[in-house]
């Protein structure tokens, strides 16, 4: 686990289950998440929303989005896992970009300009 980066992973869930078992299907996707080494940092479910076109005859989807920090790896694996799994309509993993911190500015120029 040297290698950990973050990553959000968007679910489009099938809207069909009940909010109990969506909410469900979430708590055993971020378990198999962590079984495989990932940190899961923040699982948020955004509800039931109208999608752009029809996925498997469904108009509607329930969008949750993982916020994890993982190895290439493991996202890879638990791709495929997403795609076996008949209730996620798509998914989409995206590696978030580490921001470095901004040097300061110069803050005597700054005080000159304004005084």
């Amino acid at each position: 686990m040297s290698d950990l980066r973050p990553y959000e992973i968007l679910v489009i869930v099938d809207p069909r289950p009940t909010d109990e078992e969506v909410a469900a299907l979430l708590v055993q996707l971020g378990d198999q998440l962590k079984s495989l080494g990932a940190d899961v940092t923040k699982v948020e479910n955004w509800g039931k929303r109208r999608l752009a076109y029809d996925i498997r005859k469904q108009r509607e989807g329930t969008y949750a989005v993982f916020e994890v920090s993982a190895e290439p790896s493991t996202v890879k694996e638990f791709e495929r896992q997403l795609r076996l799994n008949e209730n996620v309509l798509r998914f989409l993993s995206t590696r978030v970009p580490i921001r470095k911190k901004a040097r300061p500015a110069k803050t005597e120029e700054v005080l000159e300009e304004v005084g």
